[in-house]
């Protein structure tokens, strides 16, 4: 029978600091009105503390899917991390946190397409499922986003916050899971949404610490448009290719960059604001983080056999669209 890649549990953490509107109006000259209209975010979260990087959030995300799922650490197969702020250059992010929570017999790497990476990294997690290759495969989204921005710059301050959330991904033969999925990349985005330093051509010096070169570099507008074009695009294209009316969609799961980003993409596809996932009131942008974020909020709310569609747009560029049909009943989920 043909394999499929199933969700079968989601774990999630976002840090306890909470930054609001009105502690940004103290820092940049803005407003909690123009900030909600503009990008529909309250508060985001903040990581706090020394030596805290993008894993300590991972363990705590990866440790509660394992304990929600009755997982045994040792029965892990592969561990991929989709992040944008690792840790360290190397080791793996995915490394560091396969070691944090105990497991110790699979193999692990880091998947880093900006805010794409979770899609492209549950894409290639699925390959190996469907391959018969591997049983269990966890797939954790975490970033660490107050590490690269200028929280002088008010057009990218007001955007992110940190947080991590996991899937576990398993066979199934009953036609749940991931079932298609359209992945896309243009090289020459680098030019509107980059990190300036901090890699090989540009290694940090005093000269791109003091010109502040290590921060978030975005030209917005141009951002903006690609973004609502390409996240539209591949969902509409996921779901004419697969058959599926807007009726036929339970939910519409959308990388939670900028409301208006989501509401342009669920009119692209027919669904309705009841049908679309929505946190970046609570979270912001936490960019690898925000789709399974929003898996694990609307849990208890999924049941077996829903239709979801995941859509997603990164820096670089990168988007794409999954298609799957969830696999359990989550009613009783808390």
């Amino acid at each position: 029978m043909k394999i499929t890649a199933a969700i079968t549990g989601v774990g999630a953490y976002v840090p306890d600091y909470v930054l609001t509107n009105a502690e940004l109006e103290k820092l940049v000259d803005t407003t909690d009105e123009w900030i909600l209209s503009r990008t529909g975010i309250k508060e985001r979260r903040i990581l706090k503390g020394e030596d805290q990087g993008a894993s300590v959030m991972g363990i705590k995300a990866v440790q509660q899917l394992l304990d929600k799922t009755g997982t045994n650490p040792e029965d892990i197969d592969l561990v991929i991390c989709a992040t944008t702020t690792p840790d360290v250059l190397f080791p793996a992010t995915a490394n560091i946190i396969s070691n944090g929570v105990g497991i110790t017999k699979a193999f692990s790497y880091d998947v880093n397409a900006a805010c794409s990476s979770f899609l492209f990294s549950l894409a290639t997690g699925a390959q190996f499922i469907q391959a018969g290759t591997y049983k269990k495969v966890i797939v954790v989204g975490a970033d660490k986003m107050s590490s690269i921005v200028d929280y002088t710059d008010r057009s990218n301050c007001i955007l992110f916050g940190d947080g991590a959330a996991a899937v576990l991904l398993e066979p199934n033969t009953e036609g749940y899971g991931m079932l298609d999925h359209v992945l896309r990349t243009d090289g020459s985005g680098e030019a509107y949404l980059h990190q300036k330093a901090g890699g090989s051509r540009r290694p940090p010096s005093h000269a791109t610490v003091d010109n502040k070169e290590h921060y978030i570099y975005q030209e917005g507008a141009t951002v903006f448009k690609f973004a609502v074009k390409s996240m539209a695009d591949v969902a509409a294209q996921v779901m004419e290719r697969n058959h599926l009316s807007n009726d036929d969609v339970a939910w519409l799961v959308p990388h939670q960059a900028n409301k208006r980003i989501i509401d342009a993409t669920a009119n692209r596809m027919g669904v309705g604001p009841e049908k679309v996932m929505l946190n970046i009131h609570r979270y912001g942008n936490t960019t690898n983080a925000t789709i399974p974020l929003c898996l694990a909020d609307y849990e208890s709310q999924l049941n077996r056999g829903d239709n979801l569609v995941l859509a997603a747009f990164g820096g670089g560029f990168t988007w794409g669209a999954i298609y799957l049909k969830w696999a359990y009943d989550s009613k009783a989920v808390s």
